[in-house]
């Protein structure tokens, strides 16, 4: 029967919350995000407790609005002060238009320097931080999404149209640590991969530096950001950039002017050594050359063209190596493997994407682009907010997925009683992450409750 109102099903949501309040996340969302002109009269009232209400509901695992009502049941209203109703925050969120999304994002990167300020979200930020951009298409299947079209995507290594939207990420991640997200920006399925990746980056850096990033920094990207405004964007900040060129025909001169001799095997992490030749087993090759970019432009720039060349799959049985050629151009002093095994580093991209897609992202939930601009803001709070709270949890939880934090952590079943007057949260005994919750809870909280045989 469902008749108990004193459970509590996100216990978890107490020290993560706390740690966003603690973090100034309500009042960024106060000073920051203002709707002076809404098409409802109520629309954008409130729109700080109603912001918060949608991103805990993401911490908790909410992938629509209707989500959000999770956090109305049981003993939730008691432990958690104004959370709204899912009708109230779909409200709010349609009445987002551009200029609000903007200010959503810069309360994304001012949350990320306080998170950063507070936890050590980003160990080695003194000595080396990678800032990666990279697009995905999320699939949309109603008649009145705004914004939706046919937009390229690659589903098992084959390229195919896909009616969508499509969000611009960039994120920030060091040798040790899992990525944090620095920006989003939400798009129409069809546009270009690399539009708006300029500002994105030049962004991107200043939030880096903003979050405690004062060691060299290092832009990676592939061909659909190997273009001008983003190297531009690096050498006007003074940082490091590596990134693919697209192949064309000055890209082909210059690998053909390669010497056979100087390719040389490459050793990746997951390469074997022969028993027999104590050689690398990987069909891979590397060389480099200089390169002057945008040869046509006034601000053309000479740097490294690293090329990475694999034997192609088709032709195994072929006379002669048939090989495939990948090109990117960098301003690195690496040595050439460690350069490309660098810059290969930025598919780590791809785990915040699939954090996202299994949390806040599996749906677009408004038909408005406003509305969606705004969720996928909101995602990238939630998803940064969680991956603090993950830090502060300790061990293997700060590098763990999203999902794994919220089966973890968050979504813990508790019971709320008032003995004495004073709230207490009765936890599952013989939980099995239950020292992680406590490290996060004493984080948090401040405080540690009695160390029981039950507790």
């Amino acid at each position: 029967m469902f008749d108990d109102d004193h459970l509590v099903s996100c216990a978890g949501l107490v020290p993560v919350m706390a740690l966003a309040t603690q973090t100034g996340l309500p009042d960024l969302l106060a000073d920051k995000v203002h709707i002076a002109s809404p098409r409802i009269k109520s629309g954008g009232a409130n729109a700080s407790p109603k912001l918060a209400t949608l991103i805990a509901g993401m911490c908790a695992g909410a992938d629509c609005i209707d989500d959000v009502d999770l956090l109305r049941s049981g003993g939730m209203p008691m432990v958690f002060d104004g959370v709204y109703a899912p009708s109230t925050v779909g409200t709010l969120l349609r009445e987002f238009t551009f200029g609000h999304t903007r200010q959503l994002e810069s309360v994304l990167t001012a949350h990320l320097a306080a998170l950063c300020e507070r936890v050590e979200v980003l160990p080695g930020a003194n000595e080396q931080v990678f800032i990666d951009i990279d697009s995905l298409l999320r699939p949309v299947y109603g008649h009145a999404k705004q914004g939706a079209s046919y937009g390229h995507t690659k589903i098992a290594g084959k390229q195919i149209l896909r009616k969508g939207l499509s969000p611009l990420a960039t994120t920030i991640s060091t040798a040790g640590a899992a990525p944090v997200i620095a920006g989003m920006r939400l798009r129409a399925g069809k546009t270009n991969s690399g539009k708006g990746a300029g500002r994105m980056v030049a962004q991107a850096i200043t939030a880096a530096r903003n979050a405690g990033a004062c060691g060299q920094i290092l832009v990676r990207g592939d061909s659909a950001y190997g273009t001008r405004s983003v190297v531009n964007a690096c050498r006007r900040a003074d940082v490091r950039f590596s990134v693919v060129m697209t192949r064309n025909a000055a890209i082909e001169r210059a690998i053909a002017t390669i010497d056979e001799a100087a390719w040389t095997p490459v050793r990746y992490p997951a390469a074997v050594r022969d028993p027999d030749t104590g050689a690398w087993i990987s069909d891979a090759e590397v060389a480099e050359i200089g390169y002057t970019a945008f040869a046509s432009a006034k601000d053309r720039f000479t740097a490294r063209l690293v090329v990475r060349r694999v034997k192609d799959a088709r032709y195994p049985d072929a006379l002669f190596p048939v090989w495939r050629y990948h090109p990117f151009f960098t301003n690195t002093d690496l040595p050439t493997d460690e350069a490309d095994i660098t810059h290969r580093g930025h598919a780590i991209i791809e785990t915040v994407f699939a954090d996202l897609i299994d949390g806040p992202l599996a749906h677009m939930p408004s038909g408005r682009f406003g509305a969606n601009s705004a969720w996928v803001l909101c995602a990238a709070i939630a998803h940064n907010l969680l991956r603090a709270a993950g830090v502060l949890a300790g061990g293997r939880h700060g590098v763990a997925r999203g999902a794994t934090l919220r089966r973890k952590i968050v979504t813990i079943p508790a019971r709320l009683v008032h003995p004495q007057r004073r709230p207490i949260l009765h936890l599952p005994s013989h939980w099995p992450w239950s020292q992680s919750w406590l490290a996060l809870w004493r984080n948090t909280i401040g405080h540690s409750p009695p160390q029981t045989a039950t507790t």
